[in-house]
């Protein structure tokens, strides 16, 4: 499907009374607007062609889901009041926005040189990033957003699938609750892994519903540990970065690399 294929797709997928459309030639994207209050979602439609080529279909409907959901989210008024164990920190690409469409800066905090924190109040089927407004007309501030949001994933299930690839071992963590790659800032769970692994510990969050621990005995391992964060990448529907990281001592290194070769 190509991009004029694809755009009166979505076009048609996601109409509904008090939406409006707007098509930015040069971008290649579709923004979509709730003409009640001027408040929309801007999809990058190349993005959704390269999907729908490996996915088909579910590339179409994850979209128009979330799309749904978001722009709900948006028609509604929102208060954290007695909503203190839905707050949970995600993490995003550092190429992610860092303010609302309405232009108030997302409550953030720095990670490594690809992801950043923000912070979200789930809602049940979606979640809405708490942006300063909301911090503000609610009464909170950043030191408490941040504690409640860490206490939070902590208490997160940290059941993981496991597989053994060319005598490396791979931990697989994907509950698709949203937060998968929010477990990254648990550092409990990462301090319990890091004891089992026997040879060098790997971290990587190719897309916000998967978080892959390695544990890398071998060259091989590393060529391995880039193809399949690179594939997780691809698929995912809300990409982090392709990039893994090494994991010593609570911190967190990037690793590059490239052929048999690796750089950090």
């Amino acid at each position: 499907m190509d991009s004029k294929k694809m755009k009166q797709e979505l076009q048609k997928r996601l109409d509904g009374p008090h939406r409006s459309f707007t098509y930015d030639r040069d971008k290649d994207s579709l923004r979509v607007e709730q003409t009640e209050t001027g408040k929309g979602v801007t999809i990058s439609i190349p993005g959704i062609v390269s999907k729908y080529n490996e996915q088909q279909g579910k590339a179409i409907e994850e979209v128009v889901y979330y799309v749904n959901e978001a722009l709900g989210v948006m028609g509604s008024e929102t208060s954290m009041d007695g909503k203190e164990k839905h707050i949970y920190p995600v993490i995003r690409s550092t190429s992610f926005p860092q303010e609302s469409s309405e232009g108030t800066p997302f409550v953030t905090d720095e990670h490594t040189a690809e992801t950043r924190i923000y912070y979200a109040l789930d809602l049940g089927t979606t979640y809405r990033l708490i942006d300063e407004a909301l911090l503000s007309s609610e009464g909170w501030t950043k030191e408490q957003i941040r504690e409640t949001a860490l206490f939070n994933v902590r208490s997160l299930s940290s059941k993981m699938k496991k597989d053994t690839v060319a005598g490396n071992v791979f931990y697989f963590l994907n509950t698709n609750d949203g937060y998968d790659a929010s477990r990254i800032l648990n550092d409990s769970f990462l301090e319990d892994m890091a004891e089992k692994i026997q040879g060098e510990m790997t971290l990587a969050v190719p897309h916000q519903d998967v978080l892959i621990i390695g544990d890398i005995r071998n060259e091989t391992g590393y060529d391995v540990l880039a193809q399949m964060a690179m594939s997780f990448f691809s698929n995912g529907h809300v990409p982090i970065t392709a990039l893994s990281f090494l994991y010593e001592k609570g911190e967190l290194e990037p690793i590059f690399i490239l052929g048999k070769n690796r750089k950090k």
